[in-house]
């Protein structure tokens, strides 16, 4: 249950593990929808691709953004940290290349079809609840999971960007209403994303809480 990167990689990794095995994705979206812009892989994420499904990475490397290091920008002042390989790509573009993998490897997957628990897609020898952080699958199953939930306050928007960056970037700044903190990296030649963070009392300060989304 879920057609994200990790549902639609178990698919692919156990129809190859055996072929003759039968597996479905459920998908509540439709094929060409996604959430947030930009997916990151730190090198060492990388190897694990490489080493459990080669045919995958060497799918996905080449359509991929890459850095040696990150970036942290403050007072405009930048301060390179080496040793930090990361690359990136496109949500979008990721799963549709994951959707050919799938369906070139047997998979089938099924859209717009939206599930309010993984029982119910009916028997099976294994279900998976991979349907995102908000997971009405596990939450069902908290007690047993032993799940833990500790809400942080800070608050967050996401946005895409036609400035390209060189690496990934922290860059804080501070404001008379508080501090600001901007995650930004490339994910593709000529996009970016542009997440920024305020802290609670700042978002008040900045009177977030009654502008609507123009302002």
């Amino acid at each position: 249950l879920g057609g994200g990167p990790a549902g639609l990689t178990l698919a692919i990794l156990l129809k190859r593990a055996d072929p003759a095995h039968r597996v479905r994705v459920v998908e509540r979206g439709p094929r060409d929808a996604t959430w947030g812009f930009g997916v990151v892989f730190s090198d060492r994420a990388l190897d694990f691709l490489r080493a459990d499904a080669p045919e995958l990475h060497d799918a996905l490397a080449p359509l991929m953004q890459s850095w040696s290091d990150l970036t942290i920008v403050h007072s405009d002042v930048r301060i390179p940290i080496s040793g930090n390989g990361f690359a990136s790509i496109g949500r979008l573009q990721l799963l549709s290349r994951l959707h050919e993998q799938a369906e070139r490897s047997g998979v089938l997957l099924e859209f717009g079809r939206a599930v309010g628990d993984v029982a119910e897609l009916g028997p099976a020898d294994l279900l998976v609840a991979a349907d995102g952080a908000f997971s009405a699958s596990r939450d069902a199953r908290a007690a047993r999971f032993g799940t833990r939930i500790d809400w942080r306050h800070n608050r967050f928007v996401w946005y895409g960007t036609r400035q390209p960056f060189d690496t990934l970037t922290l860059t804080f700044r501070r404001h008379a209403t508080g501090v600001y903190c901007a995650h930004h990296y490339r994910y593709a030649p000529d996009m970016s994303t542009f997440l920024v963070e305020v802290d609670e009392a700042t978002y008040q300060r900045a009177g977030f809480e009654t502008m609507g989304e123009a302002d």
